[in-house]
Parts: structure tokens; C-alpha cells; sequence
């Protein structure tokens, strides 16, 4: 399969709308564009595609309503700009998607909720049933409470960041950890360019678009040039987040938002935009459970889970428990073994080595009854297990 058919065979998608795709320069929101996007996303998930976007602009939406002629530099502003812009700009992605039978739910994240293991182990949880339950989730940079993305902002406006103020990205950066937290097939960052060029195209009329990269080195960085004017991601801050989750295992294609059919074109393979090939398949976040951290302990559970999880690809339920070895917390990572002690896989558990014990043999529904509260239905969810490779 070439690299082109393996995008259109992509299921779990992450999608990231910059701002200069659903908004204009001086005109407010690209509305036509940002409805036809919509479209493509509502077509692409009745196929039976699992899509995550990730989407800027409410920073842009809050300086249109509060009637400010211009983007702000002080950060209290733009947190101001963003806490009014977000409601409106979920509340039109709702209207949309809803028109076309659609649920879309928002997501708001900071950097340390993806850093923190526990955190982002309930990141990863709550978007994986989402997509179970059929829900497009919407995500954003939190920016009314955390200023990092307004501070990159800054800095690609050549100004320094105010005192005390700490470093972060964008939502490009953003949408590459998020689709490497859900182990995702595909994450597609829409632009108002074409892709990657040899030269920058606006200046040089004889650039051509590079179909296709094998890696992005730093010299790849180098031909990036310049940032955009209201966006605070350019073509480098695209490329460092194709760099990290390409490195990670994703596919990541780089193409115009603003060319209509664009999206849906390049879902069937077509030879647009520009193409980050992934390096070895296996993603960083099933790495690390395979063999990158030891474990903590060992759930011992019954043939029909053994079947479950490996013939049925199914989550580890706690009916399925028959003993539990060690002691261990939430989000460590711990054996599957049958009861003649041979090892299936390893996974995060969803609770600790004491919770398990009192899970045992119980069925979902029972664990509010068992524990006094109820955290997850699973012990272990499927995206967060990794089989023994026999």
C-alpha cells in the first residue's frame, strides 16, 4: 500500500483548522469555508471515520464581538478575547454539525493536562468515548486560563513575552500530541497554503509544492519561512508538530483549508497538499506500554477475557478479574497473565492494585456498589492495552 492509499485507509483522524482557515484577514469569519469544512467532516464520519478537530479562532471571534479594531498584544486581553470567542465559536460548530445529525463536544486543554500522566490518561479516556459514542470531539487551547499560546503569539510578532510568562506553541502543537495520545492513523493540518514549498510561494513565483517528505530535518525547518498575522502558528510550527507525531508513527498531510473539496480529496489519496510519512508504525504512546516503563504489578484474569481482549479486540472488564498481583496506582502499567501465569499484554489501569481486588469477578454496572464511586467501566480500555507480539 503506498503512502497515498494508507491516508485514505486512515480511520481515527486529527483534524486542525488554523485561523486563517475559518476566518478572514480584516472580514471576520470565513463562515462559507468554515460550513463547507463542516460538510466534509459530517460526510467523513457517516463513512464510519472517527474525526477529532482541533480548531483556533476564538481568540479572533472575541475581538470581533467586544468591537476591537485590532488583535491585542497584552495577554489579559487576548485571555479576555478567547473567553468571549469560545462559547460563540462552539456554539456555531453545535449549530452545524447539529443541521447535519451530527454531536460534537468541546474540549479545552492546557499543556499540563497532556503532561501530567493521570491527566492525560483521562484525556485520552474521555476522547476515546467520544468517538465510541459516535461524538465529533472539538478541541481547543484553553487560552482564557493558560497564556502560552498567546505568548508564541508574541514572539512571532518579534516582541518579547511579558514577565513571568511561560513558553509554549499553538494549536499545531497541540493537535500533534493529541493525535498521538489517541494512537490516531492521521493528522491533517489545514492551512491557508497548498503545503510545503521549495521557496516561500509568496515570494517566489517559481516555488514548487513538495508532494511528499520521508523526514523533517532541520534543514526541512530552515526552508519554513515566517508565521502568520493573526494565526499564531506559521509553516515552522506546523512542521516541528509533523516532525513529533510523524516520528511517533502518524501519517500527517499539510494542505489548504481554503480550497474547497480539498479535505475530501485528499481522504481518498489524492496527490495534494504535502505528505509526512510516518516512521515505524507503533505509536510512542503503545511503545511505552509494550516495553518503555517496567510494570507495577499483574491482573490475572479468566479465558473468556483472555478471548475478549485478543480474538474480539475488546476492552478488560472486571468480571473478567481473578486475582491481582502487587501493588500498584491508577495509570501505572501492569501484566494481563492467565492463570497459569503466562503473559498476554500490559496495559494502564484504570484503578489501584487495592480497587481491583474489590472488583473482582463484578460486573460494570457493580462498581459504584463495590467502591462507593464508579471512574470508568473498564479496568483496562483497549486503546490503552497492548498485546504480547507471539
Amino acid at each position: 500500500m503506498s503512502h497515498r492509499q494508507d491516508i485514505a485507509a486512515a480511520r481515527r483522524i486529527v483534524i486542525k483548522l488554523g485561523t486563517h482557515v475559518i476566518t478572514h484577514p480584516e472580514s471576520g469569519l470565513a463562515l462559507g469555508r468554515l460550513c463547507s469544512i463542516v460538510e466534509a467532516v459530517a460526510a467523513l464520519h457517516r463513512q464510519g471515520r472517527e474525526i477529532v478537530l482541533v480548531s483556533s479562532g476564538a481568540v479572533g471571534m472575541g475581538q470581533r464581538a467586544l468591537g476591537l479594531a485590532r488583535r491585542p498584544d497584552s495577554l489579559g486581553l487576548r485571555q479576555a478575547c478567547a473567553a468571549v470567542g469560545q462559547g460563540q465559536l462552539m456554539a456555531l460548530y453545535s449549530q452545524n454539525f447539529g443541521q447535519l445529525g451530527v454531536k460534537v463536544a468541546q474540549v479545552l486543554l492546557t499543556q499540563e493536562d497532556l503532561g501530567d500522566r493521570d491527566r492525560a490518561l483521562c484525556v485520552r479516556t474521555t476522547l476515546t468515548r467520544l468517538l465510541e459514542l459516535g461524538v465529533v470531539p472539538i478541541l481547543n487551547e484553553n487560552d482564557s486560563v493558560s497564556v502560552r499560546e498567546l505568548i508564541e503569539y508574541r514572539r512571532n510578532q518579534g516582541q518579547e513575552p511579558e514577565a513571568g510568562a511561560l513558553e509554549f506553541g499553538d494549536n499545531d502543537g497541540l493537535s500533534a500530541r493529541v493525535a498521538v495520545a489517541l494512537d490516531a492513523d492521521l493528522l491533517v493540518l489545514l492551512t491557508d497554503v497548498d503545503g510545503l514549498f521549495t521557496a516561500n510561494p509568496r515570494n517566489d513565483p517559481s516555488a514548487a509544492r513538495i508532494p511528499e517528505l520521508a523526514d523533517i530535518d532541520d534543514a526541512t525547518l530552515a526552508r519554513a519561512n515566517g508565521s502568520n498575522t493573526g494565526g499564531t502558528g506559521g509553516m515552522t510550527s506546523k512542521l516541528e508538530a509533523a516532525r513529533l507525531a510523524s516520528r511517533a508513527g502518524l501519517s500527517v498531510l499539510i494542505t489548504s483549508g481554503h480550497q474547497p473539496g480539498a479535505l475530501e480529496l485528499a481522504l481518498t489519496g489524492a496527490d495534494i497538499g504535502t505528505l509526512i510519512v510516518p516512521h515505524a508504525r507503533r505509536s510512542q504512546h503503545r511503545r511505552q506500554i509494550a516495553s518503555g516503563a517496567p510494570t507495577r504489578g499483574a491482573l490475572v484474569v479468566n479465558d473468556g477475557a483472555i478471548a475478549a481482549i485478543s480474538e474480539r479486540k475488546a476492552s478488560l472488564l472486571p468480571v473478567g478479574l481473578v486475582h491481582v498481583d502487587g501493588e500498584f496506582s491508577r495509570g501505572d502499567i501492569v501484566e494481563i497473565r492467565d492463570p497459569s501465569g503466562r503473559v498476554h499484554g500490559r496495559g494502564l489501569v484504570n484503578y489501584d492494585a487495592k480497587d481491583c481486588r474489590l472488583l473482582i469477578g463484578r460486573h460494570s454496572a457493580d462498581i459504584s456498589l463495590a467502591l462507593g464511586w464508579r471512574g470508568y467501566d473498564t479496568i483496562v480500555t483497549r486503546d490503552n492495552l497492548v498485546l504480547s507480539e507471539l
